[in-house]
Formats: C-alpha cells, sequence, structure tokens
C-alpha cells in the first residue's frame, strides 16, 4: 500500500534511503538549504517555500491558495509505486497538515476526522498548520471538515523535532 513518511529537515536523507522513497515535499522557509537526496530525481521533488504561520507577518511568506495548489498538483502525479517524503523543517506543522491535505485529495471519500486521528495517533507532536489546512478545505470543497479535524487534534506536544511517522493512502 502506497504511503507518505513525514519527517524533519535533519532526517530527510537517511528516510528517503531506508524507506526508497521516489518523491520528496519540501515545505519550508525561503532561506532554508535543503540538499534533494541524489536517489530523487528533480522532477520527482517539489520545494514549496513558505513560512510556518498562519497569519501575515512582515518579512515572512504566508501559505496561500498557490502553494495549496503547487502542492496538490504534486501529489496528484505521484504514481504510487514507491513511498513519498514529506518534511518540513521540524516535521511538525507544514509537513504534518501536507499530509492531511495530500491524504484528503488522493482518498476523497475518506473522513478528514479519521485521518487526523490517524497522525495524531502516530505522531504526538504533530501540529497541522490551520492555514495551509483551511486553505486546502475551501479548495477541496470539503466545507470546513478538515478544519474541523485538525482543530479537534489541537496542538501537538512540544518538541524541537516532530516524530515521525507514515500515513497510508
Amino acid at each position: 500500500m502506497p504511503y507518505l513518511q513525514v519527517c524533519s529537515l535533519a532526517r530527510l536523507g537517511k528516510t528517503v534511503a531506508e524507506i526508497d522513497a521516489s518523491h520528496v515535499l519540501t515545505l519550508i522557509n525561503a532561506q532554508t538549504p535543503v540538499t534533494r537526496p541524489p536517489s530523487i530525481a528533480a522532477e520527482r521533488h517539489l520545494y514549496i517555500a513558505m513560512s510556518d504561520i498562519i497569519e501575515p507577518l512582515d518579512g515572512h511568506i504566508t501559505p496561500a491558495e498557490g502553494h495549496v495548489r503547487q502542492l496538490l498538483g504534486f501529489v496528484r502525479q505521484w504514481d504510487r509505486q514507491r513511498p513519498m517524503v514529506v518534511h518540513c523543517y521540524a516535521g511538525v506543522s507544514r509537513s504534518t497538515a501536507a499530509a492531511l491535505i495530500t491524504t484528503c485529495a488522493l482518498d476523497p471519500a475518506r473522513d478528514e476526522q479519521a485521518v487526523a486521528d490517524l497522525i495524531r495517533a502516530r505522531s504526538p507532536t504533530a501540529t497541522p498548520n490551520l492555514r495551509l489546512v483551511a486553505v486546502a478545505d475551501a479548495i477541496l470543497k470539503r466545507n470546513g471538515r478538515m478544519m474541523a479535524a485538525a482543530e479537534r487534534i489541537g496542538r501537538g506536544a512540544d518538541c524541537y523535532e516532530g516524530v515521525p511517522f507514515r500515513i497510508e493512502i
């Protein structure tokens, strides 16, 4: 069964190698350098520059519709033959939001709350970025159900680096 593996930037290379991932989705600040693992072809790596914020803030890139549309276009082209790694800096907020968004987009019949509950069960640190989730909820016409699910699991445990997790698609 195809799956997403969520992790931090620090675990990117090791994770890609361990699970033989075919794709990488990076959601990270524009100034953060990310080295694409050598086994990942350039066209199978999407780097989306955005800050981990939910309200506009001077000097930062607020997650927006264009970012979510890029994400959706990328994950919809994934052949699901091998896993995809989704990461942000800490593996806590942007990447967990992307895991929720991707799962809901690629499996439209799947219950949003069940997906959010699974994310929480597998990672006590997961704290999906609510701005990303809200934008995706509107684009995917989920009528607030993705937002309600993300809000219900709430903020995860404080950490420097998130607990990595996998979610089957």
